[in-house]
């Protein structure tokens, strides 16, 4: 909720993502564009360390890591409790990998807007703890961007929805958050409340995403011949397969407009047609998963009727109109998408002020109050981590679908000591999510075998909504006791008359009330002619 407090200033908004950073410049008069990093509103998440010890970050980092990709890490936000990420023969602190990433936005506003100080929000998983959250912003003051205020990413969506799509939210009601990027998916449930906006539920699956769907057109297209893309052993075969997964992302990305698309097989120079029948066809098992968590999670929160102001669809892999219509038919509401989805949570970070995070350990607050009550994981002590589980030493927690740097050293594994998302208390056991196989993705390039699904559903929920909850009476009474309050209502409303037409006929008559009843009915046949 945009909160205007003095004179307006310069604001800047970051979404450092899995797999981009975006980040929108808000200008005092109210105007706002997204910063252009190479033309492209899009800033891959991604790093190299180049042998002398520095760092490159974004399409650079994707382009040198074709010649020597041990060098490479392109997800930094899954290594935030790595502590140190080894690249190449160099360990790094993780905090120096979001750093540059952070530092490159930076350059970029001060090419863009120039030498002014701006006020800085960062947005993160809702379920962060203040750990991360501390770490993101230390990654952000090194970077240059000080006093950067950090806004959880569902409650930025639904500022947008509000405040920048003029949508009606009114005080009370809940915005759905359907976030599809390129490597997860995470759906919220975000309600309005008098002081801005509160999560009220959050789940998702750390393994489905839009490369889920690059994978699949992949498999469907390739040949024998494609063996050298799909498994290269030559820098020019390297280059050949990024550039093919390139070529698959743009076409996926034009079937969202046109009912066709070309392209041209690297390496092999032969053309490729896909329509988009193929595309639903194969994008369906994906996007299908992404529907039944968010209706679950709908289920879970018991919405009273009336209270859902709307769907919103963020994340580039929501483009897929697909999307909006396997939705539209799960949930009966027209979910709401924008011709650039990437950048929502940026821009709405900017004018989320009433509900930002703190740096420190976590203050009394509903987004800090938000606690894990999923069942069935006590066997587990995992952190959801915005794009993987984290596994604890010595137990049996999940693993990561993919792990992105499998020859790193786990050992020194530290959990979050404020982790906002516990063991779950033994107050309120909610419904247990249900499991739905899932056709496997192969992982980002160069892999190209299917990978489980492994992550279960993973629902948080805040205390004060399910005290409210409890209050307000939401959950209804089953079957039966409905069929019991029915039958006594019906009794009630034959049984008091009668009696009080039999007190009132025999009233002041001195006989007895059986004596009055027999009198009542033989008057009532002589009146009937019976």
């Amino acid at each position: 909720m945009a909160i205007d407090q003095g004179e307006p200033k310069h604001a800047l908004g970051v979404d450092f993502g899995t797999s981009n950073t975006v980040a929108v410049a808000r200008w005092p008069d109210g105007r706002a564009r997204p910063i252009l990093v190479d033309g492209s509103p899009l800033l891959p998440s991604a790093v190299f360390a180049e042998p002398d010890g520095s760092l490159v970050v974004g399409r650079d980092a994707v382009h040198s890591a074709r010649i020597d990709p041990v060098r490479f890490e392109p997800n930094p936000k899954r290594r935030i409790d790595d502590g140190l990420v080894l690249l190449g023969e160099q360990e790094f602190p993780v905090v120096e990998l979001i750093s540059a990433v952070l530092a490159r936005v930076a350059e970029e506003w001060r090419r863009a807007v120039g030498q002014v100080d701006p006020d800085v929000t960062l947005t993160c998983p809702a379920t962060w703890g203040a750990a991360r959250r501390s770490l993101l912003a230390d990654a952000a003051a090194r970077a240059g961007l000080a006093g950067a205020r950090l806004v959880a990413e569902p409650v930025a969506a639904a500022t947008y929805f509000a405040e920048v799509l003029g949508r009606d939210v009114p005080i009370g009601s809940v915005v759905v958050v359907h976030d599809f990027g390129a490597g997860t998916f995470d759906a919220s449930v975000v309600a309005r409340t008098a002081s801005g906006f509160e999560v009220m539920a959050v789940d998702g699956r750390d393994d489905i995403g839009g490369l889920d769907v690059d994978a699949a057109i992949v498999e469907h297209l390739r040949t024998s011949e494609w063996q050298r893309l799909l498994e290269p052993s030559t820098s020019q075969e390297r280059r050949a397969q990024r550039q093919l997964w390139e070529e698959v992302r743009i076409a996926k990305e034009r079937l969202s407009r046109a009912q066709s698309a070309d392209f041209v097989v690297p390496l092999l120079d032969t053309e490729v047609h896909l329509t988009r029948d193929e595309l639903e066809k194969l994008a369906r098992p994906v996007l299908e998963q992404t529907v039944r968590v968010t209706k679950g999670l709908l289920d879970y929160a018991d919405l009273p009727d009336g209270r859902l102001a709307g769907v919103f669809l963020v994340g580039g892999a929501s483009r897929i109109p697909l999307v909006a219509t396997l939705l539209h038919r799960e949930l009966g509401e027209a979910p709401v998408v924008i011709e650039q989805p990437e950048l929502v949570v940026a821009e709405g970070s900017i004018l989320a002020d009433a509900a930002m995070l703190a740096t420190g350990a976590a203050a009394p607050g509903p987004t800090s109050e938000l606690r894990l009550v999923s069942t069935g994981r006590a066997e587990t002590a995992t952190v959801r981590v915005a794009a993987a589980s984290v596994r604890v030493p010595g137990t049996t927690g999940l693993q990561p679908p993919v792990d992105p740097w499998p020859d790193a050293d786990h050992s020194n594994w530290v959990p979050d000591p404020h982790a906002t998302v516990p063991q779950p208390k033994p107050v309120f056991t909610p419904r247990p999510a249900p499991q739905h196989p899932m056709p496997a993705r192969p992982s980002p390039p160069p892999l190209n075998t299917p990978r489980p699904f492994s992550a279960p559903h993973t629902v948080y929920r805040s205390p004060t909504q399910v005290s409210q909850a409890v209050r307000r009476g939401k959950r209804r009474p089953g079957r039966f006791v409905r069929t019991l309050q029915v039958l006594l209502s019906i009794v009630a409303m034959i049984g008091v008359p009668l009696v009080a037409l039999v007190f009132a006929y025999g009233y002041g008559n001195a006989n007895p009330i059986d004596a009055d009843v027999e009198n009542l009915i033989d008057d009532l046949r002589r009146l009937l002619g019976i």
